[in-house]
């Protein structure tokens, strides 16, 4: 029997997943595929990873292992749904909660060694894992064609915005970047040379031939100065300021700059009080907010508000997450996610929202230089010509470089803060020096890797995607940059190996790859853009919300280098916001469209191998998906209105009618002609019966690791529903 892998991850997602799986694995019995789920949420990796401490029924396998190791293999079909890539305040709150829930597990500074093995998890920990393999994302016509016929709403841009983008030019990691192609394979070493000697920060860094090796250094006294002038840049112009960073993905690099910009913002707060902080462990690099909590214990606590209250009232207006909490931008380090907040700071005129909840233009500050242009070119574009319009405006579709983690998401391990001035070099096995650069105390230094197969199977998937779209192709890449240019003889090279006759192929660097994207969109006109991996993830991001209002609508397919198929379920998080709102009053605004969408691209995957059963399944999957976008059956934002469960209802019901009434397989439509009656007949009972569930709060018996019964009841609370389920 074949098996499709559906992944159990975190918050809405997760319990998303506790109302459709059921339905999945009712229809794909049918077609004689099995559907298994595997645990790589955020708990179940904390479990996985100190077996030694649990008791013999409280012990998890490595779920994520496992299918990093099934990814490699021709079997391999998974459906991958979005997980919490862990802050640390996130991940100290989901030790504290399973400890609450009795598991024995360590605090996260026990000892070095415990520190180490927690470190493993945060950040982009599951993705490179599995992710062996490019990603080909766009939107499926059917997103496409609704958000035509049903524009989101779009804010109103004036030529005269002060709203724009500050990036460094200078001393950040774009700036400081060198590279070296690897001539054979090697064993590397990245060692610190100081005043007191030679120390190694990593060795046995195993390099294959062909391998593109970077590193670069963001400078601390550079980085403070630049954040202190956009700190007075934004108060002398009257507008907001904001700092948008990846702070998780970027587990190592993004919180420290994150936290010297919370120090600059409040520079009264750690003259007086840094002491006392640091001897609390209270640290700027996890935000404002948990400063706030821990100096609630503390003697000096109300010099410390006061503190605080200082820099509010000295700095400029800050961009605020929640207004009505006061929740600002430095609050929280995973609160404000680049790729997230500027396309959506673009959507609403270039606006954020202010300490007395309205809409403010805003600086927003990006330090590292690398990528941070692209906004600027589509703030420019909308201060000339208007916003864009999603009934008219054409698609950007992404072949992104992200196999064998591929680019800065491999770079976690190879980044570290300077202690001391120094030098930091990467060496050979023989002892020569590929990189070397000059460091202070505070800078950071990283290293990242990209090895060649990725990049050749990268390009393939690129030219594959031109021909079967007719669509150009575009190479963000920029000679000016160390990395870009190795890449750029390579793809030239691998171009070679490709008929791209008719074909419309380029490189380009960013800022122009941005300009000719934007210009074709404006017209109508759909453009492939082809990504290294951050930008993947911001593109993937960017135009999809500027297209149909969301990029939890996107078509994340990963052609799996050795044959099997990753199918992600779209960008947009594993909205946290959407559990507080269930909690409060059981409705989850959760939009399981992108699980639609991966779920009939894996079935189609299954009839390749020749299950052409599973391809009906998906087929009629789509038909469905469709209906559901075209008569309204998404989940609404407000209770008492249709939810993700309700949704979940209407995709079941049409895709039922699409498989009775499809005429491909005559014993599969007799299956499902008696499913398809049955919700014809108590269909809208059921509908109001989800509806009339709401209102009041619900018990998940825990946030990271909610109680699986108690998660079961919540989401599927309609037992004429179940019934029908479980006589297919």
């Amino acid at each position: 029997m074949a098996t499709i892998i559906y992944t159990h991850t975190d918050e809405a997602p997760l319990l998303a997943t506790y109302s459709f799986l059921p339905v999945i694995q009712a229809y794909a019995k049918a077609a004689g595929v099995d559907i298994e789920t595997r645990d790589i949420s955020l708990a179940g990796r904390i479990l996985a990873t100190f077996p030694e401490r649990l008791t013999d029924d409280q012990r998890v396998g490595d779920a994520l292992a496992e299918l990093g190791e099934l990814a490699k293999t021709p079997d391999a079909n998974i459906i991958k749904l979005p997980n919490i890539s862990a802050s640390l305040p996130q991940l100290k709150a989901a030790i504290a909660e399973l400890q609450g829930q009795g598991f024995d597990i360590p605090n996260y500074d026990e000892s070095d060694e415990v520190t180490a093995r927690y470190d493993k998890i945060k950040g982009s920990a599951v993705n490179p894992v599995l992710r062996e393999g490019n990603s080909d994302r766009r939107a499926p016509s059917a997103v496409k064609n609704y958000a035509r016929k049903h524009p989101h709403s779009m804010g109103a841009w004036s030529t005269d915005s002060k709203t724009r983008v500050a990036t460094m030019s200078g001393g950040d990691f774009r700036n400081s970047e060198q590279s070296v192609v690897m001539p054979a394979a090697d064993t590397l070493t990245i060692r610190f040379v100081g005043d007191e000697g030679e120390r190694i920060l990593k060795a046995d860094l195993a390099v294959l031939e062909g391998e593109v090796i970077d590193a670069s250094v963001m400078r601390a006294a550079e980085l403070d100065a630049f954040i202190a002038a956009q700190i007075q840049a934004a108060k002398d112009s009257g507008v907001l300021f904001s700092a948008h960073l990846k702070a998780t993905m970027m587990k190592v690099s993004d919180p420290i700059i994150f936290g010297r910009i919370v120090r600059a913002f409040f520079p009264a707060l750690f003259a007086e009080y840094g002491d006392v902080l640091e001897a609390a462990g209270l640290s700027a690099n996890n935000g404002l907010a948990a400063i706030l909590a821990g100096a609630e214990n503390l003697p000096e606590r109300d010099g410390i508000i006061a503190a605080i209250e200082r820099g509010y009232a000295e700095g400029p207006a800050l961009a605020m997450v929640n207004s009505d909490k006061g929740i600002t931008n430095l609050h929280v380090p995973s609160d404000v996610i680049v790729d997230a907040s500027m396309p959506a700071m673009i959507r609403v005129g270039g606006k954020m929202w202010n300490r007395d909840g309205q809409t403010q233009d805003t600086i927003a500050v990006l330090p590292d230089s690398s990528y941070a242009g692209i906004y600027q070119v589509v703030i420019d574009d909308c201060k000339a010509n208007g916003a864009l319009d999603p009934a008219t405006m054409g698609s950007v579709a992404n072949v992104g470089l992200m196999a064998q983690k591929a680019e800065e998401y491999g770079s976690h391990d190879k980044t570290f803060q300077m202690d001391a001035s120094g030098r930091v070099e990467i060496v050979n096995a023989a002892g020569e020096v590929l990189t070397s650069h000059e460091v202070a105390a505070g800078d950071i230094w990283r290293a990242c890797q990209t090895k060649d197969a990725p990049i050749r199977d990268w390009v393939k998937l690129a030219v594959n995607r031109s021909r079967a779209s007719g669509q150009p192709a575009v190479f963000w890449l920029d000679p000016a940059r160390s990395h870009d240019a190795a890449l750029i003889e390579k793809v030239n090279t691998y171009l070679g190996e490709h008929d791209t006759d008719g074909l419309e192929i380029r490189i380009m660097t960013p800022i122009e790859a941005t300009k000719f994207s934007v210009d074709r969109i404006r017209r109508g006109e759909d453009t492939i853009s082809v990504t290294g991996n951050v930008l993947r993830d911001y593109l993937t991001d960017l135009f999809p919300i500027l297209e149909v209002g969301t990029s939890a609508k996107m078509l994340s397919v990963v052609p799996l280098m050795n044959g099997g198929g990753l199918f992600e379920t779209g960008a947009g998080g594993s909205a946290p916001k959407h559990v507080e709102q269930l909690v409060s009053e059981n409705h989850l605004r959760w939009d399981s469209l992108g699980e639609f969408l991966a779920l009939a691209e894996s079935f189609r995957h299954e009839a390749t191998r020749g299950n052409a059963r599973a391809g009906v399944l998906g087929d009629a999957l789509d038909i469905a998906t469709e209906r559901i976008l075209d008569e309204d059956k998404s989940p609404s934002r407000r209770v008492g209105e249709i939810d993700n469960r309700g949704s979940h209802l209407w995709i079941a019901r049409y895709w039922a009618e699409a498989l009775a009434e499809q005429q491909a397989d005559a014993e599969l439509a007799s299956v499902f002609a008696p499913v398809a009656k049955a919700f014809a007949e108590q269909g809208d009972a059921i509908a109001q019966e989800l509806i009339d569930a709401q209102g009041a709060a619900v018990d998940l018996g825990g946030y990271y690791r909610p109680d699986a019964a108690k998660a079961a009841a919540a989401m599927r609370p309609s037992a004429a529903f179940n019934a029908i389920l479980a006589s297919i």
